[in-house]
């Protein structure tokens, strides 16, 4: 089986004033469909800076990134821009909702930025709330959730559009324990019902247990070639 993502001694270097600060030093990374992966790391390890090179967001300094066996890394904006809104979900840890609008309205303008058929929302929108645990809550909007049921939300938009891969980064740092548990479990469920691949970052060791892989970052590098 070919790996869905392909991470290959990727480098990222920054300007900071006059000086370069290298964030990423030759990281190797293989993704496979339907894997929960989990990158740890203390802050400025440079996870979040390879789940953002992973998703296109940025591109390496050194190195490819490859999607499917496309070297999105040498892609332009425009065709990274495409590729997130058909392949790729988004979820972070600070919700990243409009709170103006309900849950099932936050959950449908991502549909309709994706370019999905208006004929095709309806469904969708009460299929994605559901499977997060929301049926009762869909037409509430941000302010009337709690932490829990806001990334509840957050998932239901990401995965609105039938992404390949869905990309975490810290999705339960602003969530206590209980919580935090309650998203771990609808991940799992996402996963099976979905068939998504899963790449997150988190520094919470509780979560580790949950994922098939679990991979350490220290100083922009992996602290070793194999998994935890």
């Amino acid at each position: 089986m070919e790996p869905m993502i392909r991470v290959n001694q990727v480098e990222k270097t920054f300007e900071a004033g006059s000086r370069q600060v290298q964030v990423l030093k030759g990281v190797r990374l293989e993704l496979y469909a339907r894997q929960w992966i989990i990158i740890r790391g203390r802050s400025g390890s440079g996870k979040t800076t390879l789940l953002n090179l992973i998703g296109g967001l940025d591109i390496p300094t050194q190195g490819e990134v490859y999607f499917q066996e496309e070297l999105i890394s040498m892609w332009n904006d425009l065709q990274r821009t495409k590729l997130r809104k058909q392949k790729i979900g988004f979820i972070f840890q600070s919700f990243a909702l409009m709170p103006l609008l309900s849950a099932w309205e936050n959950v449908e303008l991502s549909l309709r930025m994706s370019g999905t058929p208006r004929v095709e929302w309806k469904h969708r929108v009460q299929h994605c709330l559901e499977l997060v645990g929301l049926n009762k809550r869909m037409h509430h909007r941000p302010f009337e959730l709690s932490g829990g049921e806001q990334q509840r939300v957050a998932i239901a938009k990401a995965i609105a559009h039938k992404p390949l891969l869905l990309l975490a980064d810290e999705p339960t740092a602003e969530l206590d324990s209980l919580m935090g548990a309650q998203i771990m479990r609808v991940f799992r469920e996402i996963i099976a019902e979905e068939n998504v691949t899963l790449c997150m970052t988190t520094h919470d060791p509780t979560l580790m247990e949950v994922a098939d892989h679990v991979y350490e970052m220290v100083d922009g590098q992996f602290s070793s070639d194999k998994e935890l």
